[in-house]
C-alpha cells in the first residue's frame, strides 16, 4: 500500500489558478526511476509565474509546482543512485511539466539529478537553487570570455533578486570590483555587505540608449532581467568585453546595433539553467560549494513554510522579495 505525501497542488478552473495543501497517495507521482524525500524546495521567479498561473509554463491540471528540490533518495531503479543519497535538481522542467519540489515527495528521472556536493547543507543548497545555479554558470561564462578580476568592473542587475545576490558575491570573492543596479536603494548597504562597490540606480538603465556607442564603462555584466537595461548595457561594455544574459524580468525585447560587437568585439552570451547538461551542472555545483562564502548565503536567505508561497509567488514578480526564500516542505 502506498505512502501518503503532503503537497501544494495547483487547479485551474475558468483560466484561474488556485493553490491548496493536500496529502496526496504516492501512486499519484509522475513516472521516474528514482523517489525523492524532499527536505527543501525554493522559490524563483518561475515558480511565481507558475503559482500566479502566468505564461501557461503548465499545460496540464492537477499539478505539483516547484523548480527545485533538495533531499534523500527514498527508492531508485538506477545503479546511479541508491536509497539515503543526498540529491539536488533543478531545472528540467520539472515544477512545469513535471512534478516538482513543493511536496513532501517526488519522483523523476536519475539523469536529472546532481548529488549533494560536500561543503553546501540541504537548506544551503536550496538558498541557491536555480538562482544560484544560474549565477555560476553565468560568472563561468565570463570568466571563459577572458574577464578577469583586472578587466574592469563587472555590473550585476536584478542586485537584490537571488541570482543577483549570488553573483554578486560569487564576483566579489573572486577578486572582481562589482556594481550592482538596483531600483531599491534602501536595500544599497545589503548588497554592499554582499561585495558591491558601487550602486548603480536602476533609472540610469531603464531607457534606450541614445547613441550607437557610450563611454565603456564595464568590463562585462551578468543580466538578470533583459529589456530597456540589457540594451543599455551592451553600449557601455569595454574593449572586448562580455554579458552574460540570464533573465527577463525587463522584457524580452532588446535594442540593439551591430557596433558594440564590430567596433569592441562585445560577446552576448545567453545562460540557459533548464537543459544544462549534467557534466557542468556538477561542475557549477561543485565550485557554489567551495567558492561561495557562506555567511555571504545566510546573510541573504529566510525560510517560509509551504502554506506562505502563494503570497509570495505574487510578492516575486512584484520585485517585493529579497535574496532567497528557503521552503520547508515539511512545515
Amino acid at each position: 500500500m502506498s505512502g501518503k505525501f503532503r503537497a501544494l497542488v495547483l487547479e485551474e478552473a475558468e483560466k484561474k489558478v488556485t493553490a491548496s495543501i493536500r496529502e496526496l497517495d504516492e501512486s499519484a507521482l509522475p513516472a521516474g526511476d528514482v523517489t525523492v524525500s524532499i527536505a527543501y524546495s525554493t522559490l524563483n521567479y518561475k515558480d511565481g509565474l507558475i503559482l500566479n498561473g502566468i505564461g501557461r509554463l503548465v499545460r496540464t491540471y492537477p499539478h505539483v509546482p516547484g523548480i527545485d528540490f533538495v533531499g534523500t533518495v527514498e527508492a531508485s531503479s538506477s545503479p546511479a543512485y541508491r536509497p539515503g543519497d543526498k540529491v539536488i535538481l533543478t531545472g528540467w522542467r520539472v515544477g512545469e511539466m513535471h512534478w516538482g519540489g513543493y511536496a513532501t515527495k517526488a519522483r523523476v528521472k536519475a539523469d536529472w539529478l546532481v548529488p549533494l556536493p560536500g561543503g553546501l547543507s540541504e537548506k544551503q543548497a536550496m538558498a541557491l537553487g536555480t538562482a544560484g545555479f544560474t549565477a555560476m554558470l553565468a560568472v563561468m561564462a565570463l570568466e571563459e570570455q577572458g574577464v578577469t578580476p583586472q578587466s574592469g568592473p563587472v555590473l550585476v542587475t536584478g542586485a537584490n533578486g537571488g541570482l543577483g545576490g549570488v553573483a554578486i558575491a560569487l564576483l566579489a570573492a573572486g577578486g572582481y570590483t562589482v556594481h550592482a543596479s538596483t531600483g531599491r536603494p534602501d536595500l544599497a548597504d545589503g548588497l554592499k555587505a554582499l561585495g558591491a562597490s558601487e550602486i548603480v540606480p536602476r533609472a540610469e538603465l531603464d531607457k534606450l540608449p541614445d547613441r550607437p556607442l557610450l563611454s565603456e564603462r564595464w568590463a562585462g555584466a551578468v543580466d538578470a532581467v533583459g529589456g530597456k537595461p540589457l540594451s543599455s548595457i551592451l553600449p557601455q561594455i569595454r574593449y572586448g568585453g562580455a554579458v552574460a544574459a540570464c533573465g527577463n524580468a525587463a522584457g524580452v525585447e532588446v535594442v540593439t546595433n551591430v557596433l558594440p560587437f564590430i567596433l569592441r568585439g562585445v560577446r552576448l552570451i545567453g545562460i540557459d539553467s533548464v537543459m544544462c547538461p549534467l557534466a557542468r551542472r556538477k561542475e557549477a555545483w561543485s565550485r557554489l560549494a567551495r567558492q561561495l562564502p557562506k555567511d555571504a548565503l545566510d546573510s541573504m536567505t529566510q525560510v517560509v513554510p509551504l502554506g506562505d508561497l502563494p503570497a509570495l509567488g505574487a510578492r516575486i514578480l512584484k520585485g517585493e522579495t529579497r535574496g532567497r526564500v528557503v521552503v520547508d516542505v515539511n512545515r
